[in-house]
């Protein structure tokens, strides 16, 4: 590779200096050819000029299509952001699968290039386009929601059900941050899209700010709704990547120790048949309450259908791997890319980023002092480890896991893991359908 460069950069530097120390293709016939007139030498010269001054023009126009002279500050920050979210993901394993792919997708999308060239994400006709189009249309977050149901066992959720309600008081922070963006001047649909953010579910996030926020739909006073999905998902995968940063504070915060010690008892064990009725009954309760989410709700239980049925273990192994794999490097890549710094870098994306860490923070207490209000009507061993409430946010596994660590530093042998799986998926559920109603309301 040194060998290349080398040869490459001594290339260069001839073609450059050629002018300059007079050597041309026509040096040798001219000092063999002495007898030619002066007018012809004239010529030649005048030739010779017009050729130096179209190389020029040549190399200015080459570096006036390069990167170096359509940089703006902007398109170098972002860059920065997006290593910034490669590194996290590698370094300390904060959600690689979806911070490495946005990160390449942010450098991607803010490499500068001239306009009109189908360069960009925002130019009709473009591959990124063309790729945008299953963001724009909100077609990858139902088949990402197909490949969760694949992959999710809802047991403890159907062993102990009264702990759908940490799901449920976790969307707290879907409606706080519904009011905090109308406070900040947005309008109801973009409020509505922002506030999702509060349910810390990337794919929810992105199909709510598709339909609400997409820079198309025109409000009744004829002002067309601004285009914030790319700032909407951003924060939301953001966030969703931070809960082993973010969570536990609160939890040591507003759970003592000793609440934090206590064992809950063994879930019972669910049969077959009972996993196998969960997915049918379920899709038809929810999307009875929340029909506007039935593309979400309807493949998330569709996918699990196809986990617990026993018949399709080869459709459900192509949901919960290759499927939801190749959807989410489109989806992250994407997602990146439309981060466009004339886009991107204005005081919308830093209120929505705002209000996006006020909404996590709410989701969570919210969860936490549910379950805790629970446990003053649960008796004996039926009382629940208030540490599970912060599950309730529909970051799936994440949550769980850091419920599961910050338990086993208070007592290590108190496992946590499945108990907290049975909010962590309530929470998935429940902002669907908290997206569907909003949906509902302001779509």
């Amino acid at each position: 590779m040194k060998k290349i460069l080398l040869i490459f950069s001594v290339l260069s530097l001839l073609i450059f200096i050629r002018p300059a120390l007079g050597i041309n293709s026509n040096a040798s016939t001219n000092n063999l050819n002495s007898s030619v007139s002066i007018e012809q030498h004239d010529e030649a010269n005048a030739e010779d000029d017009e050729s130096y001054v179209g190389a020029f023009e040549g190399i200015k126009q080459f570096y006036n299509y390069t990167g170096f002279a359509n940089a703006s500050s902007g398109n170098l920050i972002m860059i920065l952001i997006g290593i910034i979210f490669i590194y996290l993901g590698i370094k300390f394993d904060y959600e690689p699968l979806l911070l490495i792919p946005i990160g390449a997708g942010v450098i991607i999308g803010n490499i500068p290039f001239v306009a009109g060239n189908q360069t960009g994400i925002y130019e009709t006709g473009s591959v990124l386009n063309y790729l945008y189009f299953g963001v724009v249309k909100g077609i990858y977050p139902p088949l990402i929601f197909l490949g969760i149901g694949a992959m999710t066992d809802f047991s403890s959720l159907i062993a102990n059900p009264k702990l759908m309600l940490l799901g449920a008081a976790a969307q707290i922070g879907v409606f706080a941050t519904f009011l905090g963006a109308l406070y900040l001047g947005f309008n109801l649909p973009e409020a509505g899209a922002i506030g999702i953010i509060g349910g810390a579910d990337g794919p929810t996030a992105i199909f709510l700010s598709s339909k609400l926020a997409n820079g198309v739909n025109i409000l009744a006073d004829g002002t067309t709704v601004k285009n914030l999905i790319g700032p909407i998902a951003i924060a939301a995968y953001s966030y969703m990547a931070l809960v082993p940063v973010i969570q536990p504070p609160l939890m040591r915060l507003l759970i003592s120790k000793e609440d934090r010690k206590i064992k809950m008892k063994p879930p019972r064990a669910v049969t077959q048949k009972e996993k196998m009725i969960f997915p049918i009954v379920a899709l038809i309760l929810t999307t009875f309450i929340s029909p506007s989410a039935l593309p979400l709700l309807g493949m998330l239980f569709f996918g699990n259908l196809l986990k617990e049925s026993g018949r399709t273990e080869r459709l459900a192994d192509t949901a919960r791997t290759k499927l939801i794999d190749i959807v989410t490097i489109l989806l992250g890549v994407t997602v990146g890319a439309s981060t466009q710094a004339d886009i991107f870098i204005t005081k919308d994306s830093m209120l929505i980023f705002g209000l996006g860490a006020i909404s996590f923070v709410i989701a969570t207490c919210g969860g936490l002092l549910f379950a805790k209000l629970m446990n003053l009507f649960l008796k004996g061993d039926n009382k629940i480890n208030p540490l599970i409430g912060a599950a309730g946010v529909s970051a799936v596994p994440d949550s769980a896991r850091v419920v599961h660590t910050e338990g086993l530093k208070s007592d290590p042998s108190n496992y946590l893991l499945m108990h907290a799986m049975a909010p962590n998926v309530s929470g998935v559920i429940g902002s669907a359908i908290a997206a569907g109603i909003i949906l509902s309301f302001l779509g």
